[in-house]
């Protein structure tokens, strides 16, 4: 398939630069998975759109403050750093994401806003890519980025982080410190709704998933196929892997609080000896890239955000849905004039 095969247009107005005035106040569409039937929704009607007995998986990771300036000691510039993770098990070696990259070589050092130092080392591939390694003389952290770092907004929100995202970027079932990135479908989700959820007959759980970057990375192959994608480590506890499985065993749906969600479920399954799909329990790495012509072998359902045109996150709801389904869901939102990306409205696809 092609890149622009998941394009759209979307004026840059309703691109959401601030979350709504109180959480879970969203806009919310429901999109029949098989028929593309759109109905609209505001998030609180999410209790009557999802039955008894459905089994939501939600990601609990939490969002590091890992956007950090240094300042080049030789020249004095300051450098944007974005902290991916760490490489190996001292702490003191980071992958991150930086800016004007080929400005950044091997030997700079540079300065961050507590005095500590770190040194661009020499790494394969880094030359020619957006991403450097850092090596430091201690260990960081969270501390360490909780002095140093910002919130890590995405670059389409255009101002700097404030004291609200602190609190808004973060679901407010966030425990597992690691992302680069918030899952932000789970930003709509209040502890009153939570609450309802349950006392409904919906079971809950949680998963941990901690975003990369490297799953935002523009597409920049025009056969997709030929993307690769970074990897990310997910955990599935024993418990919750067990839960799973005996849903999908009485036939109970499984809904994937996002794409993230997605991501664990689908990488984590396994064929049993009678051939049905199972999750394994534990902790692992994935890759997967779902686009149209993947088989889902554990979701059921999906609740999700708006994504950016020809993203690997359009491709992954156009797998599951359809991409005729999205894209022409995605023109009524336009249309309906629903807020877009990581602040934005959201979609429940069943």
């Amino acid at each position: 398939m092609k890149l622009s095969d998941f394009d759209f247009e979307l004026p840059q107005e309703l691109i959401a630069q601030k979350p709504a005035g109180t959480r879970g106040d969203d806009r919310l569409m429901l999109l029949g998975r098989c028929d593309g039937k759109v109905s609209h929704y505001k998030v609180e009607d999410l209790v009557d759109l999802v039955e008894p007995g459905t089994l939501m998986i939600f990601n609990n990771s939490r969002v590091r403050r890992s956007r950090c300036y240094g300042i080049k000691t030789s020249s004095g510039r300051e450098q944007e750093f974005m902290f991916l993770n760490q490489c190996g098990p001292e702490g003191d070696t980071w992958n991150t994401m930086v800016k004007g990259a080929k400005k950044v070589k091997t030997g700079n050092v540079y300065k961050f806003s507590d005095g500590s130092e770190g040194v661009i080392i020499n790494h394969e591939g880094d030359e020619g890519s957006e991403f450097r390694t850092i090596r430091f003389s201690q260990r960081l952290t969270e501390d360490w980025f909780d002095r140093n770092g910002h919130i890590p907004l995405p670059p389409y929100i255009r101002r700097e982080d404030d004291d609200t995202d602190s609190e808004r970027y973060q679901t407010v079932y966030a425990k597992e410190t690691g992302s680069s990135a918030c899952p932000t479908a789970g930003l709509h989700f209040t502890q009153p709704l939570l609450e309802k959820l349950k006392a409904k007959g919906v079971d809950l759980e949680w998963i941990t998933l901690h975003v990369g970057l490297g799953t935002f990375l523009p597409v920049r192959e025009e056969n997709i196929e030929d993307h690769k994608m970074h990897e990310e480590v997910y955990t599935v506890p024993y418990e919750v892997a067990e839960k799973i499985n005996q849903a999908k065993k009485e036939g109970r749906p499984v809904l994937a609080v996002g794409t993230t969600s997605v991501r664990t479920l689908e990488s984590a399954a396994e064929k049993a000896e009678d051939g049905s799909w199972i999750i394994r329990g534990g902790t692992g790495s994935t890759h997967i890239f779902m686009y149209p012509g993947y088989e889902f072998k554990v979701v059921d359902q999906m609740f999700t955000n708006f994504h950016t045109p020809e993203s690997t996150l359009i491709m992954l709801v156009s797998a599951f849905a359809g991409r005729e389904h999205i894209l022409s869901a995605y023109k009524q939102a336009v249309e309906e004039k629903y807020r877009f990306f990581s602040y934005g409205d959201c979609m429940l696809i069943k």
